[in-house]
């Protein structure tokens, strides 16, 4: 049969963005070589027509003419073929961009429905009655907490106004027992006190002895009589 129809054409694989990028890069850079090329050449004939004069200035003049007219063709070429690589680059990103919203929109629904089959393991009324444990467990904590922190010598009926009356009224007192010491050491740097004797006690006479009276002349006790 194949030598009869012949042999069916194999049909080429469809160009990708990313080959059609890459030629058209290709081209890009060829143009801008050729104007760089193109600037070179013209510089050259800008410098030769500071120097010639007559005939010779009026064919550099034309060529550079001729030169420019082509690095203004290859300007076009150059912009044209820029267009298109950018108009390729937005279709290559707008169809990442799609895929990339494939993917998301994908994983979304698989993670939905784990989800949904994750919160059924959920119980909402479970939960709430351990938080109104956990609550009721809190007051209770800190009921026995108050309890612990109850004084034992001060009873509830004391006001704290009467406290701080009576607290003010002690730091009145100290404040006035302090002017009192105070006054007192000033008085006593003032006044001179007797001094400690210096001279032996005077001995009682023998003949005072017998009377029963002292130095002084005051009676002194005898032993006492037995009756």
């Amino acid at each position: 049969m194949n030598r009869i129809f012949g042999k069916k054409k194999e049909q080429a694989p469809a160009p990708t963005l990313a080959d059609a990028g890459g030629r058209i890069d290709a081209r890009v850079t060829a143009m801008d070589e050729k104007i760089a090329k193109a600037d070179a050449e013209l510089k050259k004939y800008k410098e030769q027509l500071k120097k010639a004069k007559g005939p010779t200035a009026a064919n550099i003049k034309r060529r550079a003419m001729e030169t420019l007219k082509r690095k203004k063709m290859y300007e076009k070429q150059r912009d044209a073929a820029a267009a298109q690589a950018f108009n390729v680059e937005q279709t290559a990103f707008t169809i990442d961009t799609v895929k990339d919203t494939q993917t998301t929109v994908e994983a979304m629904q698989a993670a939905s429905k784990v989800l949904a089959v994750e919160q059924k393991k959920i119980d909402v009324d479970k939960i709430e009655d351990m938080q109104d444990d956990l609550t009721e467990m809190m007051e209770e904590m800190n009921e026995v907490n108050e309890a612990l922190g109850r004084s034992y010598e001060v009873g509830d009926e004391i006001d704290e106004a009467d406290l701080d009356a009576e607290l003010d009224a002690l730091g009145d007192e100290l404040d006035a027992l302090g002017e009192d010491d105070a006054l007192g050491a000033e008085i006593g740097g003032a006044v001179d006190l007797p001094g400690v004797p210096q001279t032996a006690p005077v001995d009682m006479p023998p003949a005072a002895a017998e009377e029963g009276v002292d130095a002084f002349g005051l009676p002194v006790a005898g032993p006492a009589q037995s009756t």
